[in-house]
């Protein structure tokens, strides 16, 4: 007989180690924080050592929690993994795809069909700007823009990104590219950046590289989404500095033009997934189009 504490208790633990959160752990459960802390006060109690530091907030694992929590988020993803092997027909299937607003609007959603086509994947669109939680919301694959992979998950570089100058062709008349001088002459247009303080799409990062001492170029626009600053670019409303991963569409139907050979460095878009996935096969082919189709 295995000698095991209550697995209502272990799953507790589990998803709070996870989530860093009582609360956050009871709403995934379907439970309240005080049942989430009762049960894992009993696990502690069986264990007879303390699995968090509850004090000062927020929670973090102790050394006994941080031993017990990898081991125990392994052995759920397992056995969900064969649970989903033996009550799922794989072909059937669809796959969960989690994608930010942004490329789901301007990267996916013009290549979907086609990817279904000449793959046969069956897939479901899951986009919101809210990293999925691969091990509790049933999301088989999710799309991240990082600079590095963690160590949560198995990650697969999709490409490379970077931010570049880009408008409509009916706002840039001449023949020749325009100087950085006559590219920040123009409206310019902006976004708020939700990706942390680091490589921020900035025209007046852009206006150092490109040389040009002075004050920061105005803004004419700024808009809460990048997707929606690309829309007023396309229109003929200004310049953006966009996500080239984004825009490249639209470049190659010509509703926009690159203004610039100069570029912002950018993060990576990422494939992320569980280790072990029971539709591994299918996910690996999902990559493989993803990586031509850029």
């Amino acid at each position: 007989m295995r000698k095991l504490p209550p697995l209502h208790a272990l799953r507790a633990f589990e998803a709070a180690a996870r989530q860093l959160s009582f609360t956050k752990a009871a709403d995934e459960l379907g439970l309240t924080p005080t049942a989430i802390s009762h049960q894992v006060r009993h696990l502690e109690e069986v264990l007879k050592t303390s699995l968090f530091q509850r004090y000062p907030r927020p929670i973090r694992l102790t050394e006994e929690g941080a031993r017990l929590y990898p081991v125990l988020r392994d052995s759920l993803d397992q056995i969900a993994a064969a649970i989903g092997q033996l009550s799922a027909n794989e072909g059937d299937t669809p796959l969960r795809l989690s994608v930010t607003l942004a490329f789901a609007s301007r990267w996916l959603m013009p290549r979907l069909a086609k990817l279904r086509h000449e793959t046969g994947l069956s897939i479901d669109v899951e986009a919101d700007d809210k990293p999925a939680d691969l091990h509790s919301s049933g999301i088989d694959i999710a799309f991240r823009y990082a600079e590095k992979p963690t160590a949560d998950a198995e990650w697969h570089r999709l490409f490379p990104d970077r931010s570049i100058a880009v408008a409509a062709p009916s706002l840039v008349q001449a023949a020749k590219p325009p100087t950085p001088e006559a590219i920040l002459a123009l409206p310019l247009l902006s976004y708020r950046w939700k990706i942390g303080a680091g490589l921020a799409p900035d025209w007046s990062h852009w206006q150092r590289l490109a040389g040009i001492e002075g004050r920061a170029p105005p803004i004419a626009q700024n808009f809460s989404e990048e997707i929606h600053a690309i829309d007023a670019a396309a229109a003929g409303h200004g310049a953006v500095l966009a996500s080239e991963v984004l825009v490249s569409g639209l470049l190659r139907t010509g509703e926009l033009v690159r203004l610039s050979d100069i570029a912002l460095p950018g993060r990576s878009y990422w494939a992320v997934f569980l280790p072990d996935h029971p539709q591994r096969d299918r996910l690996i082919t999902l990559l493989g189009w993803i990586r031509q189709h850029n």
